[in-house]
């Protein structure tokens, strides 16, 4: 076969033109199914922001499409009134791969949660994020197994005691952010739950990339990790501890924006006074940047014990999606093989039956 020239990526994550006859409103994604996590749930102001800006996209719902797969955040598809699939432990993005891939009119999402995307599931995550599948993913972590009750996850912290870690973990946990860089997704953002704005700005621009998007939403377990994310939300050293990022500007955080962030003499990443290095030592953001080191540097800087931790879109670039250039191989290898005659294309093309007969030199 000769080479297939791919498709320009395009933006907006959809070949479909929106299509919705009248302007939309959250009401319209809220489907007949009671909603049921535990109260004081983070997933509850994840839906919530989800319903809120899907009616933006301006997509008829019969378009957009939610595949889960288990765990408390996979429940997702029940309380959105969309097509949707809850599906099997960890393969979630691997049945999304494959609703990309032939169904380029569908705007496809991925709910799941940190053990069932990093443990049972981490190779199709991975492998979804490097082949740069037109699919939004959203990981919900809890640092914590929430449905099974409480056992640790790939994601909690050396020491955490759990059910099934009675003397404290020793596994050294994923960082999903550095994950999703290092298989070299496009978009790859982290919210918290509770930061209403911050997590539906975050998930607007992930549904308009087209490509890879990873977000990693920071959220409570009330029952089986509570207050994991404390220190982030409440307390006299809150801005301390988060990083918002801002495209095009200089990195500086704190009350006043006392601190910032410098090149370390390793070459990574780390906060200083910027009393002490002045504004212009700062490193600045570009969430555009092709090459991925910045960014990933970033995402070194949040620590398990949540010092410092980075929040925001720390990747946004452009590269071909894998679906868009399976559909032009196929449709290339289709044209080719017609113009040729092949026997094989008037064979897929006929009657459901057929009959193998022998060549004369088999019947000889």
């Amino acid at each position: 076969m000769t080479a297939v020239d791919l498709p320009t990526p395009q933006l907006g994550g959809l070949d479909l033109v929106p299509t919705t006859d009248a302007p939309q409103k959250a009401k319209d994604y809220t489907s007949d199914q009671e909603v049921r996590w535990c109260p004081g749930c983070g997933d509850y102001a994840v839906l919530a922001s989800v319903r809120s800006f899907l009616p933006e996209l301006g997509l008829k719902r019969e378009n957009i499409v939610f595949v889960s797969g288990i765990g408390c955040s996979s429940r997702f598809p029940y309380y959105l009134d969309t097509y949707g699939m809850h599906s099997i432990h960890g393969r979630a993005p691997a049945i999304a791969t494959g609703l990309a891939v032939s169904r380029p009119d569908l705007s496809v999402w991925v709910v799941t949660g940190d053990g069932d995307a990093l443990s049972i599931g981490g190779n199709h995550l991975i492998h979804a994020l490097r082949r740069n599948m037109n699919i939004t993913i959203l990981l919900f972590n809890n640092r914590i197994y929430g449905l099974t009750k409480g056992q640790y996850s790939p994601t909690s912290e050396v020491g955490k005691v759990t059910k099934s870690t009675p003397m404290g973990s020793v596994d050294a946990p994923f960082n999903p952010v550095s994950l999703a860089l290092g298989a070299e997704a496009t978009f790859v953002g982290r919210a918290l739950d509770s930061d209403r704005k911050g997590l539906t700005e975050v998930l607007r621009q992930a549904a308009a990339h087209r490509g890879a998007s990873l977000v990693e939403i920071f959220q409570d377990c009330p029952i089986f990790n509570d207050g994991s994310f404390d220190v982030l939300r409440k307390g006299d050293d809150v801005a301390q501890r988060l990083i918002p990022l801002v495209d095009g500007e200089p990195i500086r955080f704190g009350n006043d924006g006392e601190y910032g962030v410098v090149r370390s003499e390793s070459g990574g990443l780390k906060v200083v006074p910027v009393a002490e290095v002045g504004e212009d030592a700062l490193v600045v953001h570009h969430a555009g940047e092709q090459d991925p080191t910045q960014a990933f540097a970033l995402s070194r800087l949040s620590d398990q014990d949540l010092t410092h931790t980075v929040t925001g879109i720390f990747r946004k670039v452009d590269r071909p999606t894998y679906d868009d250039g399976a559909r032009a191989q196929v449709k290339a290898a289709t044209e080719q093989a017609e113009q040729r005659g092949d026997n094989l294309q008037a064979l897929l093309k006929g009657k459901d039956t057929w009959a193998v007969m022998p060549t004369p030199e088999q019947e000889a």
